[in-house]
């Protein structure tokens, strides 16, 4: 069990990922050719639950793409699932308090940092990987590969984001530019100087206390304006958007 993703950014990288929503594992698989450095299985807007989700996995790991999920909820069993079946990062939406997050990390963490309920996923080989032979090295491997990364995308979990982002057991923060423009009553307006003063909020309380920072980006502009504002990592589109742009300009040239 290696996070390649988080190794990378340790070393001071910057990496790329994607929202996969195509949702076959023969996608997940082509994608692990793009020079990505991660999927998020979308499982909030998206349809998969944790079955198809494990195939995703299975074959991202194959592929040594990092799979991330977006959670649908914060709940124990959200949490704990996908970290059963091999999940190396979740994403949380809609994350409005500190309570919350503090829910997230006794979920997903084990003690003494979390409460998080004991198994021998398929992350472990089901009990027969080296690493997971002895319990303490077990848990405290799943501790460092495995990354909560609670959204920034309300008001409430802006306003507590120093809060949030100190919490031990919290990895990282991943901003919803669309949805925190609406709670910040300037839909979509990307180039607002309270959405960019909100986004240097978040990249500093996550510098300070030694957090990633994630964000979503629509094309590579955005994201190499992302870059320069100091987050360590982006997200940048959907696959199947990706696709359908890709057909586009195709189209067009040859037309």
């Amino acid at each position: 069990m290696i996070n390649y993703t988080k190794q990378k950014m340790l070393k001071g990288q910057k990496t790329i990922g994607t929202f996969f929503e195509l949702g076959t594992a023969n996608a997940v698989e082509g994608l692990g050719y793009s020079g990505l450095d991660y999927i998020i299985i979308d499982t909030e807007h998206g349809p998969y639950g944790e079955e198809s989700a494990m195939e995703f996995i299975r074959a991202a790991k194959l592929s040594k793409l990092s799979p991330f999920a977006r959670i649908k909820e914060v709940s124990r069993a959200a949490v704990l699932r996908m970290l059963d079946i091999g999940a190396e990062g979740l994403i949380v939406p809609y994350v409005k308090t500190v309570d919350e997050v503090k829910a997230l990390v006794k979920y997903g963490k084990y003690a003494p940092v979390g409460e998080r309920g004991f198994f021998y996923g398929r992350a472990a080989g089901y009990g027969f990987e080296d690493f997971a032979k002895n319990l303490d090295e077990y848990t405290d491997k799943c501790n460092y590969e495995t990354m909560i990364i609670p959204q920034c995308e309300t008001s409430g979990c802006l306003e507590n984001i120093e809060e949030i982002a100190s919490i031990d057991g919290v990895d990282g923060i991943f901003v919803g530019p669309y949805d925190l423009s609406i709670a910040l009553g300037i839909p979509g307006q990307f180039n607002s100087d309270i959405l960019i003063n909100a986004l240097d909020r978040i990249v500093k309380a996550c510098k300070k206390a030694g957090k990633f920072t994630f964000i979503f980006a629509n094309d590579t502009e955005s994201a190499s304006k992302n870059f320069e504002m100091g987050f360590d990592s982006v997200a940048i589109s959907t696959d199947i958007a990706v696709l359908v742009n890709a057909y586009r300009n195709i189209v067009k040239t040859i037309k």
